[in-house]
């Protein structure tokens, strides 16, 4: 087995590495005066078990870019086979038509890491469950559930916990966390203007008093988030903190944040932590490097990786 990762969050496969006791492969990845992606692997990889950890994070294409050269780098030194990890799959959000003549971007990504030489595929908590179905070869997808769990056994009591869907895409992946509480389940009715802009109608579900948990799988500009929780404190919420499994936080989304009624926001690396997010006073990290490194033993193995989440 070899573990390789581009430089979109080394600190993740660090810690990935670490958990399954086996050092990063050698390898070079580097731009040419004119930003153009050059990799070199040092290592004998041939008839070799590889692992590409690299998220396609912000800058998204850049970070595409590198995945798909440090695979074909893999698959033309002769490797067994070639499994993309990628704990952040860029471009999710794409996953249909919203409009006459647009793309299905996450498709059409799909196709490139196939046609690339994948031969499997590992990612976290897509954005939209079809998009397994993108990719023609197999293809798993962790959830962060079982981490979010454990985090808020240790943070608080389950009492008076009351779980909330941010919107209605949202309510299965809200449902999910909300059995594993033994939780009641809330949903916030929001109308969508725009990207990046939204507006909270109503909430589904009385909240008085309770200690209400926003789930999400991704918070971009941080706007839906903070509008559902300045909702639910005015219809009577306790206190409104987040679990987000993909701390995307472009633009002034971590000024947002502080700015916020939430009291905290905990987001998963899956993404590299930048400044702003590790001097938040309200952002919390947890790792899913051990559920990682859980899944790709189990993969090497040929073990089944739905265990992970009974």
């Amino acid at each position: 087995m070899k573990l390789v990762c581009g430089n979109s969050n080394r600190p993740l496969a660090e810690a990935l590495a670490a958990h399954m006791k086996v050092p990063l492969a050698e390898c070079k990845v580097r731009r040419f005066a004119d930003e153009e992606v050059f990799v070199q692997i040092h290592e004998n990889v041939r008839g070799d078990d590889v692992y590409v950890i690299q998220s396609t994070s912000y800058p998204a294409n850049d970070n595409l870019m590198e995945l798909l050269v440090l695979i074909d780098a893999l698959r033309r030194a002769s490797a067994g086979r070639i499994t993309a990890v990628i704990p952040y799959f860029g471009y999710a959000r794409q996953d249909r038509k919203s409009a006459p003549r647009t793309p299905i971007s996450a498709k059409l990504v799909s196709n490139i890491i196939t046609h690339a030489g994948a031969d499997r595929v590992l990612t976290m908590d897509l954005h939209a469950g079809q998009i397994q179905g993108f990719f023609d070869i197999p293809t798993d997808n962790l959830y962060a559930v079982p981490e979010v769990v454990r985090d808020i056994e240790k943070q608080s009591s389950r009492d008076n916990i009351m779980v909330v869907s941010p919107d209605i895409g949202g309510v299965v992946r809200a449902r999910a966390l909300a059995k594993r509480l033994s939780s009641q389940l809330a949903i916030v009715d929001k109308r969508r203007d725009k990207p990046g802009s939204s507006e909270v109608m109503n909430i589904i579900r009385e909240v008085t008093g309770k200690s209400c948990l926003l789930v999400d799988d991704i918070i971009d500009s941080g706007g839906t988030l903070c509008n559902a929780a300045t909702a639910l404190l005015e219809n009577g919420a306790a206190e409104v903190s987040a679990y987000i499994t993909h701390g995307v936080l472009s633009g002034k989304a971590v000024d947002r944040i502080n700015a916020s009624d939430l009291s905290s926001l905990v987001i998963t690396d899956t993404i590299c932590e930048t400044e702003a997010v590790l001097a938040s006073p309200r952002i919390r990290t947890i790792s899913v490097a051990p559920m990682f490194a859980k899944a790709i033993t189990r993969i090497a193995n040929g073990e089944s990786v739905s265990v992970l989440f009974e």
